[in-house]
């Protein structure tokens, strides 16, 4: 016997996991939280669609439709096949994400797992409270342990680092990892570290401030030209007084760009100059030196008479006569 059960669509409900909103959301963007949302809703009922259908339900370009199921897989929400989609189990999956095996250790190693543990999660305690107002989804705990085994961070530079990106961009993960991979390679992993690096990028900024103002820029720097003014200042140590002297040479170019800025503060970092006197010296040994270089006489060979004429004696003609 089969039971057949019938419920209107005004008074059914989609469910959507709470996992799906912390973990998800901030990753997605606003046109493929619609299509899965929608994916849910046809799940539910056990309906067919085709990706035109799609489209056409929810307003969307085919061609946006297929990035945004694209997209979908990418996160792992879901698997996409010739025939089917196959929406995951979020709930199980980050269930799987944070079980791990439990291996012996000795009571020295467990003393100081204990230590360590201790303050890690007093600091993720804080980091709960005071950025996700206590209800962090549970993938972040593990995360987080990971980012101190990888990026071997003290408590007080990981809670540093949620700040910085709070303050910056907000707390998306793939953000938070790529500003650890930048203060790891500055080889911060104390409070002390992080000082010094906050008064280099305070110069930074500045630098930056005053590089967009010189150059009347209506913009701000784009991610790759940020890239070079922090190579200038935080590796090369050049304060804006140097750095001013290469933007000066940007008056004579049609066009100058970051790159040929790069090329002159390049060379004067590789020839070891570190005082504004002794780049202005440097300028200043090469000018003359390609002076002297223009001022030389071409050595112009000319194209008329240039060469040694043939002398031809009276046999010669003869015999050329008698030939013909």
């Amino acid at each position: 016997m089969f039971f057949e059960s019938y419920k209107s669509i005004l008074y059914s409900d989609t469910q959507i996991p709470d996992i799906f909103i912390t973990e998800y959301v901030p990753l997605l963007n606003s046109d493929s939280v619609k299509v899965y949302l929608y994916c849910l809703f046809l799940s539910k009922r056990g309906k067919k669609a085709s990706i035109e259908e799609f489209s056409k339900n929810l307003g969307l370009d085919t061609a946006r439709a297929k990035e945004c199921i694209i997209q979908l897989e990418e996160h792992g929400l879901l698997r996409w096949t010739e025939k089917s989609l196959v929406l995951h189990d979020l709930k199980e999956k980050e269930i799987r994400k944070m079980y791990r095996l439990k291996t012996t250790s000795t009571p020295e190693e467990s003393v100081l797992n204990f230590d360590k543990n201790k303050k890690r999660n007093q600091i993720i305690y804080t980091i709960n409270n005071t950025f996700f107002q206590g209800i962090m989804s549970p993938s972040w705990y593990t995360d987080i342990d990971t980012w101190f085994d990888r990026y071997k961070f003290d408590e007080d530079v990981m809670l540093s680092l949620f700040q910085y990106c709070f303050d910056q961009k907000g707390l998306i993960k793939p953000y938070i990892e790529k500003v650890a991979e930048s203060w790891k390679s500055r080889n911060i992993r104390n409070s002390f570290d992080l000082d010094n690096y906050s008064i280099e990028y305070n110069k930074f900024k500045e630098v930056r401030r005053k590089i967009v103002s010189k150059l009347k820029l209506r913009r701000n720097l784009t991610e790759y030209e940020e890239e070079y003014v922090s190579k200038w200042v935080m590796d090369y140590g050049y304060d804006f007084e140097i750095i001013d002297i290469a933007l000066k040479k940007t008056t004579s170019k049609t066009n100058p760009n970051f790159n040929y800025l790069n090329s002159i503060i390049t060379d004067w970092h590789k020839n070891g100059l570190k005082t504004k006197e002794s780049i202005v010296e440097y300028d200043n040994k090469k000018r003359k030196h390609f002076a002297r270089k223009s001022d030389r006489p071409a050595h112009n060979v000319p194209q008329k008479d240039n060469y040694r004429q043939r002398k031809y004696d009276g046999k010669y003609l003869d015999d050329l006569y008698e030939n013909a």
